[in-house]
């Protein structure tokens, strides 16, 4: 069965431990807060992490809670990127306060079987042993420890995991911070959210739930390090700087900073620790993408390390996690640099340079999309280990359309690859009874819908995380079942 302890009960730590529940892994959450926060750090949820939760049935769940924007920020641009040309089955941003996305996910957790300490803390390693990690926990009734084959770390980015394993954080400090309020407004702006930047700073207006909004941005002329608190007056004064009134600013609920920092822990594994999330990169919140990026590590993660606990794979395979999500971090910190540099930029070159780009997400609709794909997580590509590999392998499989009504997202499941024979069965015939190693959902279809880049594929190996890990156009039948077994059979793909 094997043992896994996740440290961290947000989003990212309550996904980890759901995707291994799924596969029968016993999961044990340590999480420091004994209740719930009331207070949201992100509100986003983007296209990728929606068909992730399709994937596994429950993204109504949260759709249903949530409000649909067709539409993005990039940089605080005036001009919206359009999610409406996505291909996915979201082609929109979900607003969805982050204790709702926790409190959604922990349901699930808890109906799969994880067992969620709050108010539990971790307070490092007692033992590293051939086969087995040991944590010192501190507990309301006092210290204990814990025992499993693997500890992950989804604590947030003053991870006390990534300290306590000796694991590096380069990148680069703060050298600006801007300010974030949840407040009531009595003459909100006529649309939200809303946007709007000028040379003494930037500001965004969010709806977080009936009468309460998100105020947030950057004072141009208060760059400093400084930090205890800001009264209601501050706040107004801020708002009214940018926007040329406050909206009736008052109450605040809540009120936080965010810096520009950015960061990448040098490794997401060592040993039987690894990094998820905000533990293993920060940076700066523009547009919503820390929680989505973290709950999408998770994703690669989890199936792989169920893999290897329950002795399905090789211990080899979590090498993969590093290799193809580390990456993804260093993309996610150029992201939101670049989104920096727009939100300062109040030079008349960095007006020009605003000015040209959002011409661009206006004018050319490829650019726009080229953006949203980034922003979203639907660009995300892992490179083949072979270079010969079709050029669909590593890539993100949409969600593809069967003549029998099935799409390929119903199809995915938790520690099975999906097979996708389009030659009438004749792949899979071929192949004869399926390798142990990767057990794989077996669907003889075809495709109803025309797609350039699946033209001339007449079989696929699908990844339980919805990546495509091979793809096979061999005319002869039995060319065909033989690259399909040898990519049933490789470990890591």
């Amino acid at each position: 069965m094997g043992s896994v302890i996740v440290i961290g009960g947000g989003p990212t730590g309550l996904w980890t431990a759901a995707e291994l529940r799924l596969r029968g892994v016993d999961v044990i959450v340590v999480e420091r807060l004994p209740a719930r926060s009331p207070y949201s750090k992100g509100f986003t949820v983007h296209p990728r992490t929606l068909e992730m939760w399709a994937s596994r049935g429950i993204a109504d769940r949260f759709v249903e809670h949530g409000t649909r924007v067709p539409s993005g920020h990039f940089g605080l641009l005036a001009e919206r990127m359009d999610f409406r040309a996505l291909d996915t089955p979201f082609p929109y941003t979900l607003m969805l306060p982050q204790p709702k996305v926790e409190e959604l996910l922990e349901e699930y957790a808890l109906q799969l079987g994880a067992d969620i300490r709050r108010g539990h803390v971790f307070t490092g390693f007692l033992e590293n042993k051939p086969h087995s990690v040991v944590a010192g926990v501190e507990g309301p009734d006092g210290g204990y420890a814990l025992e499993a084959d693997y500890l992950v770390g989804c604590d947030g980015t003053r991870s006390a995991v990534r300290e306590s394993a000796g694991i590096g954080f380069s990148g680069t400090d703060s050298t600006w911070y801007g300010w974030l309020a949840d407040v009531a407004l009595d003459a909100p702006p006529p649309q939200v959210p809303y946007t709007h930047v000028n040379a003494r700073g930037t500001l965004m207006v969010v709806p977080m739930s009936p009468g309460v909004y998100r105020v947030g941005g950057l004072d141009l002329e208060d760059r400093s390090a400084r930090w205890d608190g800001y009264t209601v007056e501050e706040l107004r004064a801020k708002t009214a700087a940018v926007a040329g009134t406050d909206f009736g600013l008052r109450n605040p609920l809540w009120v936080s900073r965010s810096g520009n920092a950015a960061k990448l822990a040098d490794h997401y594994r060592k040993d039987r620790v690894l990094l998820v999330g905000d533990a293993a990169h920060r940076h700066l919140p523009a547009g919503g993408v820390g929680l989505n990026v973290g709950v999408q590590d998770a994703w690669n993660l989890a199936w792989k390390l169920a893999a290897v606990v329950q002795g399905q794979a090789p211990e080899g395979l979590l090498d993969s996690y590093e290799a193809e999500r580390r990456p993804v971090g260093a993309e996610l910190l150029e992201l939101t640099d670049a989104q920096s540099v727009l939100m300062t930029a109040w030079t008349p070159e960095g007006k020009n340079l605003r000015s040209f780009l959002g011409g661009a997400v206006a004018r050319e609709p490829g650019f726009s999309r080229y953006l949203a794909d980034a922003v979203s997580g639907l660009s995300v590509a892992y490179p083949p280990r072979d270079t010969a590999a079709h050029p669909l392998v590593g890539r993100r499989a949409p969600d593809l359309r069967f003549s029998g009504g099935s799409g390929l997202f119903s199809l995915l499941e938790p520690g099975h690859h999906v097979l996708i024979d389009m030659a009438g069965g004749r792949a899979v015939a071929a192949v004869g009874e399926l390798p142990g190693r990767w057990q794989a959902v077996v669907h003889v279809d075809t495709l109803a819908e025309e797609r350039a880049q699946w033209q001339g594929v007449r079989a696929a190996l699908v990844r339980p995380d919805g990546h495509v890990a091979w793809a096979g156009t061999e005319p002869d039948d039995e060319a065909l079942g033989a690259a399909a077994t040898a990519a049933l059979t490789v470990t890591g793909r």
